[in-house]
């Protein structure tokens, strides 16, 4: 067997397994911080038991968010809406584009015919 095939079949394996386990603990911490910084989720396979943990998270958020929206009087102290665990192949979760001052007034011109 090849020093290749034998990273190929290590890099396979789940990261419980006794190979991934001791790899880890063998590491010192700066390169365990090293690695949780470069940490990606969204680019590692999962089972099918992670993703339904990954979905109840999601939906035990998403009752603790309602429920914390129908028992606050004011709107303004309403929490933002919880982000989903990130899953493999779905990338960042870009922020949804703020309407300013400027460009609330530019489309308001541009409505009315004032920008040509």
């Amino acid at each position: 067997m090849s020093w290749r095939r034998l990273r190929v079949l290590i890099q396979q394996l789940p990261p419980e397994s006794a190979t991934w386990t001791s790899i880890r603990n063998a590491m010192t911490p700066e390169e365990l911080a090293e690695q949780a910084e470069r940490a990606e989720p969204e680019r590692d396979r999962w089972s099918k038991l992670e993703h339904l943990m990954a979905a109840v998270a999601d939906r035990v958020a998403r009752v603790e968010y309602v429920l914390i929206c129908a028992n606050t009087d004011k709107k303004s102290q309403r929490p933002q809406p919880p982000e989903p665990v990130r899953r493999p192949g779905t990338g960042q979760v870009r922020p949804k584009p703020q309407l300013t001052d400027a460009s609330a007034e530019f489309l308001f011109q541009l409505i009315n015919g004032g920008a040509a």
